[in-house]
């Protein structure tokens, strides 16, 4: 299943998206896709609905974050080993992460802001998990059963607060929509081998960011399991795993972004982002 949130900011509703590309409706059957709408059982019984039956939404409706009330927004760093060198640094010998705020996440084509005495804006298109079951020191072996599915991710960074400011990478990574998820989440079943999907990301139509997930140094599975070492994974919760190389800080010399910009993104399998930067 392809599962999207849709409507106006604040009132969005639970729908999916069937094999045509049609856009349905799943209120009847589901009130939000929070983290309880993808534990196992919910999925179960949302897969077992002929999307057929559902009502067809017309139009071209804004789509929000495909998931909701989530308890964490967890985010890998520097898990691209051509990324982690363009930047500087050494390729890590396990993973690093951080957390990104709740209040960053926004939908898949809604505008980016760029906040007050923001001087360095990237991006970073991103595959991310969100969890399914509750992980808690979970086995790599067993680290994906405790996913619902995948989604794409535009993990924004303003490098100037991430890294010069003082503070942990956080400060860098959670303005208000800095955090762009979507179009849909892709349930497991949807996606063959999470370990061998394209991915790219341009800025004004030029192309920055071609990469695979096949070349992560920390696989989805391993990260999973590293984060539940350290804390506990709750249903709809976000982990986000990295970036392959073409951000804006490795380039020589850095380029970033500027009101107007407009960022394209996407992942096979996952569909597409739209974003234009509007000053916050």
């Amino acid at each position: 299943m392809k599962l999207v949130r849709y409507g106006e900011k604040g009132a969005e509703k639970p729908g999916l998206i069937d094999k045509s590309g049609q856009l349905r409706d799943l209120s009847a059957h589901v009130k939000d896709l929070n983290g309880d709408a993808y534990a196992p059982e919910s999925l179960k019984k949302l897969a077992a609905i002929d999307p057929a039956s559902l009502p067809a939404v017309s139009g071209k409706p804004r789509f929000g974050a495909p998931v909701t009330g989530i308890s964490k927004f967890v985010a890998i760093g520097l898990n691209y080993s051509d990324h982690a060198k363009e930047t500087g640094n050494p390729i890590p010998s396990e993973p690093i992460f951080f957390l990104k705020a709740n209040t960053a996440l926004s939908g898949p084509n809604d505008a980016v802001e760029k906040p007050r005495g923001s001087t360095k804006l990237d991006w970073e298109v991103e595959i991310a998990a969100i969890i399914g079951t509750r992980a808690k020191y979970v086995s790599e072996a067993d680290a994906l059963n405790h996913i619902a599915g995948y989604s794409v991710c535009n993990d924004v960074s303003e490098r100037n607060f991430q890294i010069e400011r003082l503070g942990q990478w956080t400060k860098g990574k959670s303005h208000d929509t800095f955090g762009p998820l979507g179009p849909w989440v892709a349930t497991k079943d949807e996606i063959k081998d999470v370990q061998n999907l394209s991915m790219w990301l341009d800025v004004n139509g030029q192309r920055r960011q071609t990469g695979s997930t096949s070349t992560m140094i920390f696989s989805m599975a391993k990260c999973i399991s590293y984060v539940s070492q350290f804390m506990t994974l709750l249903p709809g919760d976000i982990v986000t795993t990295g970036t392959p190389p073409g951000v804006g800080t490795g380039m020589k010399p850095p380029q970033y972004l500027s009101v107007g910009d407009v960022v394209t993104l996407g992942i096979e399998g996952l569909g597409e982002q739209r974003q234009q930067i509007v000053a916050a």
